[in-house]
């Protein structure tokens, strides 16, 4: 079952486009990666797949179903979104927080939900703690938990690796990876492009507000992309079974 499909969408923002004509197909079970430079329009394809932007032309759909048409509730059921910005504004428990993510469930299943979100990101033992008085990391972890309990048929994650510490950024790979094994469909921008290799089905890059390669990892950073959409010299290669990304800076003669 088709999850999201982005058709030819286009966002502008002054007087040009930071989506350019962009499309994507995404299914059920799939983790796709959304990657390339910063200002390439990577969060501007997910708000837009979300309907959180303006479009200028083209369509969305979520499970078939256009975007124009649902509620917001309808919206809510069927996809939950991760944004970049980790503010909170009340310093309310991280139970608390996570369980804002069960829309559907009644208060005390939401926040056995939410006690369940956090022991799988390894926060249980601060659950009744303020998220102000965590650290930057643990906030974020706390966001992704209130993710994981929305249980969306979509999920979209707006760079949910950044500022965490690298075994935290793993376990989130895992956990994001674990939902498609329930049969969701994730999305999620990356810098990373080791890790987007390692975990993601299919990269889209991005490039100036178009895509530009929309394959598995080893086609979409290959070699003549890396040098085009990220100015690398280098390669992704297998070794032992495993993706390794071996690059540099290009060097200007």
């Amino acid at each position: 079952m088709t999850a999201l499909s982005v058709q030819g969408v286009t966002v502008i923002r002054g007087d040009r486009p930071v989506l350019d004509a962009a499309s994507l197909t995404v299914a059920a079970g799939e983790m796709i990666g959304v990657v390339g430079t910063n200002g390439a329009g990577k969060t501007t394809l997910l708000r837009a797949a979300l309907g959180l932007v303006p479009l200028k032309a083209g369509k969305v759909e979520l499970a078939g179903r256009p975007l124009d048409r649902l509620s917001d509730a309808a919206r809510a059921r069927l996809a939950a979104y991760l944004p970049q910005e980790r503010h909170v504004g009340w310093n309310m428990s991280a139970l608390r927080i996570a369980a804002l993510g069960a829309v559907d469930l009644a208060p005390q299943e939401a926040e056995q939900a939410a006690g369940a979100a956090l022991l799988r990101v390894g926060l249980h033992d601060v659950r009744h703690r303020g998220v102000l008085d965590l650290s930057g990391g643990e906030r974020a972890c706390v966001l992704l938990a209130r993710l994981l309990v929305t249980g969306a048929p979509l999920l979209l994650a707006d760079e949910p690796i950044a500022g965490l510490d690298p075994d935290a950024q793993l376990l989130a790979m895992e956990l994001l990876r674990e939902e498609t094994r329930r049969g969701a469909a994730v999305v999620l921008t990356l810098h990373d492009l080791s890790l987007a290799a390692r975990f993601c089905d299919r990269l889209v890059v991005l490039h100036h507000g178009r895509i530009a390669a929309d394959a598995t990892p080893l086609g979409a950073l290959s070699s003549e992309m890396l040098a085009a959409a990220f100015n690398l010299d280098g390669a992704l290669e297998m070794i032992d079974g495993a993706p390794r990304l071996r690059v540099q800076r290009r060097v200007s003669p």
